[in-house]
């Protein structure tokens, strides 16, 4: 069980919990808190079922919202027997950061004398672990970490929930593919997951044919195409693939973590040729890509569109990212806003590619006439 707690809390971590209900039972005091929206759906999903059993929801839940929330209304509905269902109780106080912060006092004196049959529990996004709140809830209580989890963990979370929830076996390859197929977002994941485990092989696996097969509508590859068009420096393609995606009902918010997803990769090779180069190691750019993460199936492509962009804007690319969701999170947050911040990162993404293109002249198998070299 210590492996699954968080090492900085005793929080059990959401893919944890998920992946084995029985072993983290629900408590009379239970603190869900993170980032990842699919993720706290689940748990919660999952909370319920544990604590009240199939049917009895109906008669023995009460959700409040955090942001109005009285503890007096909270406490009746946790006192209060329903005349149906097992007699157990749960109040879930969703978005209960505000509540938390006016009530502390109050769920530290009832984390230390919970009611006999209730279960209270509070949905936040923040949870100190130094509060006294937080201690107790780890003392006595159940915290689950819904923060999202890295590549890695949401790869093996993937096979796992194949397996255990569909019966199928999901290859590491075609998870991979997956993930560069589908916009990096847990519930749109697991859906592709669940259709994939419809149209899996007789021997009840899923491989990378099946994924490209079956994965991605035309707006998830619209997207990619997008991408790619700006990093082979087509910037006039580029822009109207995004035209074509927009209109479709897609919101840039959502577009920029696909992008993300993709550039971050090619501004992590650089880090990994310089840091060889500065140890007098040749690394080449097919290899430091691979190590950053792209899957096997797009080595060549990538390859192609690192050598476009060259070194020094491949450097700037984190920059970039961070300020496009910086701004989209604050003075561009509109919808009109945030896709003038897409444009300019095409844009900056496609003037790299044009110029590369222009002006390229050195053999194929080389950068700029040095084994490994991105400028």
């Amino acid at each position: 069980m210590a492996k699954s707690r968080s090492a900085k809390s005793g929080a059990i971590r959401a893919i944890d919990f998920l992946a084995e209900e029985g072993k983290y039972p629900a408590t009379s005091v239970c603190a869900v808190h993170g980032d990842e929206a699919y993720l706290k759906h689940e748990v919660l999903s999952a909370l319920r079922r544990q604590w009240l059993g199939a049917g009895d929801e109906e008669f023995s839940l009460t959700t409040f919202a955090g942001r109005d929330a009285q503890l007096r209304d909270v406490l009746d509905a946790l006192a209060t027997v329903s005349l149906f269902g097992s007699g157990r109780r749960m109040a879930i106080v969703e978005e209960a950061d505000p509540f938390v912060t006016q009530y502390r006092s109050d769920l530290e004196e009832y984390t230390a004398r919970p009611m006999p049959g209730a279960s209270l529990v509070l949905e936040v996004k923040t949870w100190p672990s130094n509060t006294k709140l937080a201690k107790a809830v780890a003392a006595s209580g159940l915290e689950i970490d819904c923060k999202s989890p890295n590549e890695r963990q949401i790869k093996s979370w993937l096979i796992q929930q194949a397996k255990t929830k569909h019966g199928v076996r999901l290859e590491a390859a075609a998870a991979d593919a997956l993930f560069d197929l589908v916009p990096p977002e847990l519930g749109v994941l697991a859906q592709e997951v669940a259709k994939l485990a419809l149209v899996a092989s007789e021997n009840r696996s899923i491989d990378v044919e099946q994924v490209h097969q079956h994965t991605g509508g035309w707006r998830t590859r619209t997207t990619w195409e997008m991408i790619d068009a700006a990093a082979d420096g087509r910037a006039a393609d580029a822009l109207a693939q995004l035209d074509r995606v927009i209109a479709s009902g897609e919101k840039p918010f959502g577009l920029l973590p696909q992008m993300a997803s993709s550039l971050r990769r090619f501004a992590t090779a650089t880090t990994l040729i310089e840091a060889a180069e500065a140890d007098g190691r040749r690394l080449p750019v097919r290899e430091a890509l691979a190590q950053a993460g792209v899957p096997p199936f797009k080595l060549n492509e990538a390859e192609s569109q690192m050598r476009q962009i060259a070194r020094p804007r491949a450097k700037l690319l984190t920059q970039w990212l961070l300020a496009a969701d910086l701004a989209m999170k604050g003075h561009n947050s509109s919808d009109e806003r945030a896709r003038i911040e897409l444009e300019r990162l095409i844009v900056r993404l496609a003037a790299a590619g044009s110029r590369r293109s222009s002006s390229h002249r050195e053999p194929r198998g080389s950068l700029s006439g040095s084994a490994g070299r991105v400028s």
